[in-house]
């Protein structure tokens, strides 16, 4: 039995409002990402993406990694972990330096992310990512990579994205009490954004909408960089709830009738097609037409989606993205949704399945593990960066052996 500490297997868990899934991924070969095991639970311990009852979020941890473990056939002791909710903030922050040897170094790259970082935020925040947009060396500007560029001045432009203290800590408390390590907590938008966009579509400019059950997530990228994220506290929970109200019936029904019959859209909706409601106590079930379903679903998706819209015009990026939105994530999945979003925003709407992954793809390709698969691709990045950067470091520290190997020589 292999472990997920030898380098080769990551594992990504998405905590969700609805389920809890832990994804295994093995690094091949040729460094892709093969899909060998995955497990999923439902979730009773958060509301709109925030843990609200520690014991019931471990119990669906502990199952989810269970049966993840079992599928690979392998013992998981980290894992990458997403965070989303209300208490979400995000800011695009600047900062400059001199650059010392009028060659960019490791060591101004580094410090010019710290005077950029160095912006008031609430005590009970803490900064979650520091993503870099682009750099401007003197006056040229748009410079994605700058080490060993040449100049006197580094700028640094970036996406800040911050968290409530105790959120993060909720989390990693659960992951924890699992006996698992937290490799990290990455915001789950960003995490989704590397399994369902394309390098094409982050550089002209796209919307990703990650419509989960407790909260969604929007991410806007353009010029191949994040620019502006936001969290949005209605989604799928909330289409659950209205169909509950308006049909009278339990919520565990509501969710069924939802993923079965639902339609974000009401004209696709047949009123002949005829569906059982179950009814509340021991009262007989009774007969709807899947229009009146419709009625109930669509009024909740287009308050949605003119919410996203109202948040897109607020970031200044609406005219900015002509690649238009890529919708993912469990609720996006309904028949109908794509087509309301595209009459709604009046730009290109696709739904995004997540990419560039190999092994149990026929289950994995499916809007409900978007996070979960970018989980993995965010620690195979991290993984491979930490190893370009580990690689850079023996290099210099050789260098240095060598020269007091030949200085002692020389001198003794």
């Amino acid at each position: 039995m292999t472990t997920a500490d030898n380098g080769n297997l990551i594992v990504g868990l998405d905590i969700g409002t609805s389920k809890v899934v832990a994804i295994v991924g093995e690094i091949t070969a040729d460094g892709q990402l093969e899909v060998i095991g995955i497990g999923s639970h439902t979730s009773r311990g958060l509301k709109r993406g925030v843990v609200v009852n520690i014991d019931s979020t471990v119990h669906a941890i502990k199952r989810a990694v269970e049966e993840a473990e079992l599928m690979a056939g392998c013992q998981i002791h980290s894992v990458y972990a997403g965070i989303a909710g209300n208490h979400i903030r995000s800011l695009n922050s600047h900062g400059i330096v001199a650059i010392r040897e009028r060659e960019v170094t490791r060591a101004d790259i580094d410090r010019v992310i710290d005077a950029a970082q160095a912006v008031a935020i609430p005590a009970d925040q803490k900064i979650l990512h520091i993503l870099p947009q682009e750099y401007v060396i003197d006056t040229q500007e748009g410079v994605k990579e700058p080490l060993g560029m040449s100049g006197v001045r580094l700028e640094a432009k970036v996406h800040l994205v911050t968290c409530a203290v105790n959120a993060s800590q909720n989390i990693e408390n659960c992951i924890k009490r699992c006996g698992l390590d937290v490799d990290d907590i990455i915001l789950e938008q960003l995490a989704s954004s590397y399994a369902v966009l394309s390098e094409d579509e982050k550089e002209l400019g796209v919307c990703m909408v990650d419509i989960g059950g407790g909260t969604t997530d929007i991410a806007i990228f353009t010029e191949g960089a994040i620019r502006h994220t936001a969290v949005i506290p209605i989604a799928g929970d909330q289409v659950t709830n209205d169909i509950a109200m308006a049909l009278r019936t339990p919520t565990q029904h509501a969710e069924e009738l939802k993923i079965k019959y639902a339609c974000a859209l009401t004209q696709l909706a047949g009123a002949e097609d005829m569906i059982k409601v179950p009814s509340v106590g021991d009262r007989p079930a009774r007969e709807l037409s899947r229009q009146s379903l419709a009625e109930v679903v669509e009024p909740r998706y287009d308050e949605l989606f003119t919410l996203i819209q109202a948040e897109l015009r607020r970031s200044g990026f609406e005219d900015l993205i002509p690649a238009g939105i890529v919708l993912t994530g469990g609720t996006s999945k309904m028949e109908g949704a794509v087509d309301l979003a595209e009459e709604i925003f009046h730009m290109p709407v696709r739904l995004g399945m997540p990419q560039a992954i190999q092994g149990l793809t026929d289950v994995v390709c499916n809007p409900i593990y978007a996070t979960g698969v970018g989980l993995l691709h965010y620690g195979l990045k991290a993984q491979q960066e930490g190893r370009r950067e580990s690689a850079g470091f023996s290099r210099q520290e050789e260098g240095l052996l060598n020269r007091l190997k030949k200085w002692f020589q020389g001198n003794f």
